[in-house]
């Protein structure tokens, strides 16, 4: 009778044990990382006066404005442009909105800068040209589009998202007042 006492209390214990082990909270296991996104907005300069090293027109400083506007809440925190004046002036209000510096970068040297942007995580705003906007996004993966139209359009905007696992997605909106005569319809 004594062993069948000691067995059941002995039971009781190891019950009570596990009925409590089940109680304590179970912390959640840790989720994967986040993959690191980067994402990219080109942009060509806005409207040009006539010269070798223009500044922007009236309407171009309006669509300068209107592109920090866009991209006010995107979080960007890198800004690059050419070392020209109207793509200089094209970035200069979203610089002095979040109090970034403009990053000058070589237009002759796309392939480095694609590399360069890929290559770390955040939200980058690139100033162009006409001949070097759409050919950034072809480098990078993305599609380029119907080629941008040099006299005319200069609302067009890559919006273009890279991701860790090394995935492109893009699309191409248009910003600011429509430029007139940019009649290519967009992808």
């Amino acid at each position: 009778m004594a062993a069948h006492l000691i067995r059941r209390r002995f039971l009781a214990i190891v019950a009570a044990g596990l009925i409590s082990a089940c109680m304590i909270p179970i912390e959640a296991s840790a989720e994967p990382a986040a993959e690191p996104v980067t994402r990219l907005f080109l942009v060509r300069h806005g409207e040009k006066e006539a010269g070798s090293d223009p500044a922007l027109t009236p309407a171009g400083t309006l669509r300068a404005a209107a592109l920090a506007e866009r991209l006010s809440a995107e979080g960007v925190t890198e800004i690059w442009s050419t070392a020209t004046r109207r793509t200089q002036e094209t970035a200069a209000p979203l610089a002095a909105s979040l109090g970034l510096p403009v990053q000058t970068y070589d237009a002759a040297e796309l392939p480095a800068l694609g590399s360069q942007l890929a290559a770390t995580p955040g939200v980058k705003l690139v100033v162009g040209h006409s001949n070097t906007t759409d050919a950034l996004a072809a480098l990078i993966g993305a599609d380029p589009g119907p080629p941008i139209n040099d006299a005319a359009e200069f609302d067009r905007l890559y919006v273009i998202t890279l991701t860790g696992g090394g995935q492109v997605s893009s699309q191409i909106e248009r910003y600011g007042a429509p430029s007139p005569g940019a009649e290519t319809p967009l992808p």
